[in-house]
């Protein structure tokens, strides 16, 4: 995937990852991070990871090298909650 030059701070996004073969299958198995940019310079992506809708997992700040990025789109705002 070609990558933007330019990915605004605090813009919502999901990656994939590639997360290798899978043995048995062969087939290539993906992981999905969604959270908000804090920084990209072409080359690393810094986010801050979503925490988990249920509370299983709190807000965790990443960084993803853009080689393992498959596809990376923009995705709206959790809906809050009343």
């Amino acid at each position: 995937m070609k990558l933007p030059q330019t990915i605004p701070a605090g813009a919502r996004v999901v990656v994939r990852l590639y997360a290798g073969v899978d043995e048995r299958t062969g087939r290539m198995q993906y992981r999905d991070v969604v959270g908000h940019v804090r920084a990209w310079d072409g080359t690393t992506l810094a986010m801050t990871r979503d925490a988990a809708a249920n509370g299983s997992r709190p807000a965790q700040d990443v960084d993803i090298r853009a080689a393992d990025i498959a596809i990376l789109k923009p995705v709206p705002e959790r809906p809050v909650r009343s």
